[in-house]
């Protein structure tokens, strides 16, 4: 089981849920950090046996030789990360998504591949959890590829917790896409509701199984209740406004240890889970 946690938004406290749902997990589980741009999971675990592994995208690379100039790479390439204007193609590196197409079209074979780096995936464990956390390199604008080389590293029938990047935009449904199901963590203000409808429409789209978790709740108003309950939508888990779980959040301690009675949220969560599957 594959169990994606995203937000409309960010600070709901989508991780907070991602790293305690996984401390309280039967058995062994993977905690995929997908948020590749600001990864920050492993703040919350004192991992041990750190690896780590250089993650890169094939760019092409032109041979003037060889190249007639048809340009019928720029035509292939939907990103504009090759042009040409009757000459030897222009090469964009930084926008080039890695798919090979123009490689594949070019009739001289003028066009070659090498590897640019983007990023590190980086594995470590603690306990039952073993963290793959991807990093983006500074400057690389191409999260997706990235997030797809952390989901490549998930065991293909074991549990799993992806913490997705926030929003509702291509780095998330790389993270989301192929879920079992989908956490939508949102807060009770009208920031909150506007992201979560977004989000709601992103999931129903994948047609992926979901349910939403309000956190906070007591710092505003009942219109994401109001909203779930007219669209039909389960209230899996509601997280009070408590102070105790901010300061130790500031401390780096997950809710589940530092105060138990919110390890039953979290179990109770699991199980509602499987239930939600169960009726897809």
């Amino acid at each position: 089981m594959k169990i994606a946690v995203a937000s409309g938004k960010g600070g709901t406290g989508k991780t907070t849920v991602s790293v305690n749902l996984a401390r309280v997990f039967p058995g062994d589980v993977t905690l995929a950090d997908c948020d590749v741009e600001e990864p920050n999971a492993h703040l919350f675990l004192k991992t041990s046996g750190h690896s780590e592994k250089v993650i890169g995208l094939p760019v092409p690379e032109v041979n003037e030789s060889l190249c007639d100039g048809c340009g019928k790479c720029a035509k292939t390439c939907q990103f504009s990360a090759i042009v040409t204007f009757g000459t030897t193609p222009l090469v964009f590196p930084e926008m080039c998504h890695g798919c090979g197409g123009c490689t594949l079209v070019c009739p001289t074979k003028a066009i070659s591949e090498q590897n640019r780096r983007i990023g590190v995936l980086e594995t470590s464990r603690v306990e039952n959890i073993t963290l793959v956390t991807g990093k983006l390199d500074i400057g690389v604008a191409l999260a997706p590829p990235l997030i797809r080389a952390v989901k490549n590293t998930l065991p293909v029938d074991a549990p799993a917790i992806l913490d997705a990047p926030p929003g509702t935009s291509c780095p998330v449904i790389a993270a989301i896409r192929d879920s079992d199901f989908v956490l939508l963590v949102t807060e009770p203000t009208p920031f909150g509701l506007h992201d979560l409808s977004l989000a709601v429409d992103m999931v129903r789209e994948l047609n992926l199984p979901f349910g939403v978790i309000i956190n906070r709740v007591g710092s505003g108003d009942d219109r994401v209740h109001d909203f779930c309950k007219k669209e039909s939508i389960p209230i899996l888990m509601e997280i009070p406004d408590d102070r105790q779980i901010a300061e130790n959040y500031s401390r780096g301690i997950l809710m589940v240890d530092a105060l138990p009675r919110y390890r039953e949220f979290f179990e109770n969560l699991l199980e509602k889970v499987e239930i939600g599957r169960a009726h897809v």
